[in-house]
């Protein structure tokens, strides 16, 4: 039985998010322990497993702004709502959302530049 198949209840545990209830900690143990028994997984092997750091990622770069509401899109994941309305309904074309890009004004203009070497 893996938690996929047999998930608590949604909304019974009432405990705060990531947290487990003592009437549910006895059912989660069996079911890790199942899990362990059937990858032959040892309590040994889990005591050397280190957790990997998550490295954050810079934000990507922006290739789409509205140029009324500023509104910005990286291109990563599905195509925002403003994008579609810029185009299908508002008349703008790719080109002039990405024009409005090179167009912004740098936020921050007494800053120099990073120094790449």
């Amino acid at each position: 039985m893996t938690l996929e198949e047999n998930p608590p209840p949604e909304g019974e545990s009432g405990a705060p998010e990531g947290r487990v209830l003592p009437r549910h900690r006895a059912a989660l143990i069996r079911r890790i322990r199942t899990l362990m028994e059937f990858w032959n997984i040892t309590e040994d092997e889990l005591q050397r497993v280190r957790p990997r750091r998550v490295v954050a990622q810079a934000p990507a770069e922006i290739k789409y702004r509205h140029p009324a509401s500023g509104d910005t899109w990286d291109g990563q994941g599905p195509q925002p709502e403003w994008l579609r309305r810029a185009l299908l309904r508002e008349g703008f074309t790719v080109e002039e959302l990405r024009q409005a890009v090179s167009a912004t004004p740098d936020p921050h203009p007494d800053t120099p530049p990073l120094d790449p070497g």
